[in-house]
């Protein structure tokens, strides 16, 4: 009887926040699964990406990036991020070679060390001249295997895979070779809108803010329907998120929308109300409800 050769496993996507874990995890999958923005700390949960290889199941894990905080919700997106850390097979830690390796990055590596967990370093936004022209890897990790990447591109993928596969256990796949993502529909939609409040609104406005899903109804064949409430951290956002006249809630809504009607595969008419929910960064159940944690 044949050895088995295929082989299966969890890879995490590991690094500071804007290091470029959600393009690169889009670029592998072929599909906007994670939302991006220009502004750091836009992931705020765990999104699983399926890709399928001839030999490989390799279940991506975006993770939100590590940072300081002791807010609630920095303390429990930076719980998402070691929890991953601490149950992956497969470690990729992403690092913009522009910012170089940190001491955040350096305890990570020592925890994933302590646990045995092999590392493939990546560095990213390698079609950049800036960081094309950066040593890789950094002085001290030249013993890890390490990839120049870029996740607008796809430059350094195809590398990067095969470095992840070839310390993947081996095993069947572990989920069907149709299926992108764990995550409900519901929630890639909510992301979408949130990925719009990042677009629209500058400065720290959008870190106020959560998208709450109220309403999904998929009865009609050519429309969905979509109710979600943005919800407030600070009353005071109000009068910023609604605009002159409903002017900023309708280019939030114009700018979702055509994401949306990408992801769902038909028109979506969207309807955003406003709510001011004071505590929702520290309401744990709140939290895990959002997908958050």
């Amino acid at each position: 009887m044949p050895e088995p050769t295929h082989r299966a496993g969890a890879a995490a996507l590991l690094g500071r926040p804007n290091a470029g874990k959600s393009t690169l995890l889009n670029r592998i999958v072929g599909e906007k699964l994670a939302i991006v923005t220009r502004k750091p700390q836009t992931t705020r949960s765990r999104i699983l990406g399926i890709w399928n290889g001839p030999d490989a199941q390799v279940l991506l894990l975006d993770t939100p990036g590590f940072h300081e905080g002791s807010r609630p919700l920095n303390q429990a997106l930076n719980a998402v991020a070691l929890e991953v850390a601490g149950s992956c097979d497969v470690a990729v830690l992403l690092v913009d070679p522009l910012r170089g390796v940190d001491a955040g990055h350096e305890a990570l590596l020592e925890r994933l060390a302590r646990r045995g967990t092999p590392v493939v370093l990546a560095a990213t936004r390698c079609d950049l001249p800036d960081r094309r022209e950066l040593p890789w890897p950094p002085a001290g990790l030249e013993a890890l295997p390490a990839v120049r990447t870029s996740g607008a591109t796809g430059e350094g993928v195809a590398e990067l895979l095969a470095e992840v596969v070839a310390r993947l256990p081996l095993g069947p796949p572990l989920h069907p070779e149709d299926e992108l993502t764990d995550r409900p529909l519901r929630f890639l939609c909510a992301e979408q809108v949130r990925e719009a409040v990042f677009e629209c609104l500058e400065q720290e406005v959008p870190y106020g803010i959560a998208v709450e899903i109220q309403e999904f109804d998929e009865s009609r064949p050519d429309l969905v329907r979509i109710r979600a409430d943005l919800l407030l951290e600070r009353a005071s956002l109000k009068g910023i998120v609604l605009g002159r006249g409903g002017a900023m809630i309708k280019r939030i809504g114009s700018t979702a929308r055509p994401a949306l009607e990408s992801l769902v595969g038909r028109r979506v008419h969207l309807e955003l109300w406003v709510k001011h929910a004071p505590d929702w960064p520290r309401r744990a159940n709140l939290l895990k409800s959002l997908g958050y944690c």
